[in-house]
């Protein structure tokens, strides 16, 4: 079965400790989906100047954060790696023309570790990243993913992992379930009619044409995720939005799902409404 494609909002994280509609949606959506041979993370906490995929036997977790409670730094997800995979990544940009280096040391940040202790913990999936290059922007990422599409058919998740919205100069002061306020939601909204209506040249330039696009993300590396994941749908991607919430007002946590036109869309899960206020 063809997989789809996702992104995912991975939040604070502090995600898997704390009670939001966000972590409800992630705990169930891997029950929803076909199972997937391997798991491939775009993350927006892995930048490097050109594409690099982890190529390891067994993950070490990264907490690659500071100040946290002491009970998320004892999380850990052990999941083994998939070098053979990495290979496939590798062989499939290169055929596209991108360089790609293997790293055959590096673990999962928290960009992976944390949404998918949620969506499969048993953490007996081989899991590997890709990381982005935030100094090529969307479009770079969008080839990337076009690239990656073949994989799907060989039952490799594709995951975007970052966030639809990510000013955190605008998170101290907020409780994980306080509404977004409006400039958040505009973003957010101009951004889901973008995606559903496949409006691909407005996506490219988001910067310039969705409302408050800077100020909701002041630097793109937790946007690029969502163009790798849409570009691995193929060109005749559609897009399906199945959860939107907020997460300390400021980080909306929408998950979309990508399929090409002619594909059953998948996962088949119950949408969670989200309501502005």
């Amino acid at each position: 079965m063809t997989m789809p494609s996702l992104f995912l909002s991975h939040g604070a994280p502090t995600l898997p400790l704390t009670d939001t509609p966000a972590r409800a949606f992630l705990s169930q959506l891997g029950h929803t989906l076909p199972h997937p041979k391997a798991i491939l993370v775009i993350s927006a906490h892995w930048e490097t100047a050109t594409p690099t995929v982890s190529a390891v036997e067994s993950n070490e977790t990264i907490h690659d954060f500071r100040g946290f409670p002491r009970a998320l730094y004892d999380l850990r997800y052990p999941a083994p790696g998939s070098p053979a995979v990495a290979a496939r990544v590798a062989e499939h940009l290169h055929t596209a023309g991108f360089p790609c280096t293997i790293d055959r040391r590096r673990g999962l940040d928290h960009g992976a570790w944390v949404p998918l202790l949620l969506m499969y913990p048993q953490a007996d999936i081989p899991v590997l990243q890709l990381s982005v290059q935030p100094h090529l922007g969307p479009e770079h990422h969008l080839r990337i993913g076009r690239a990656l599409a073949p994989l799907r058919q060989e039952g490799v998740l594709i995951i975007g992992s970052g966030s639809f919205t990510h000013d955190l100069s605008e998170f101290r002061g907020h409780g994980p379930n306080d509404p977004a306020p409006p400039w958040v939601n505009s973003f957010a909204d101009w951004f889901d009619a973008a995606l559903t209506g496949m409006r691909t040249g407005e996506l490219l330039d988001y910067r310039r044409q969705a409302p408050f696009a800077v100020k909701n993300h002041p630097s793109e590396e937790h946007l690029l995720p969502l163009y790798a994941a849409l570009g691995a749908a193929g060109e005749d991607a559609h897009a399906e939005r199945l959860h939107a919430s907020a997460t300390y007002s400021v980080l909306r946590m929408d998950v979309y799902a990508f399929g090409g036109s002619s594909e059953r869309m998948e996962p088949a899960t119950p949408k969670v409404s989200f309501a502005t206020a």
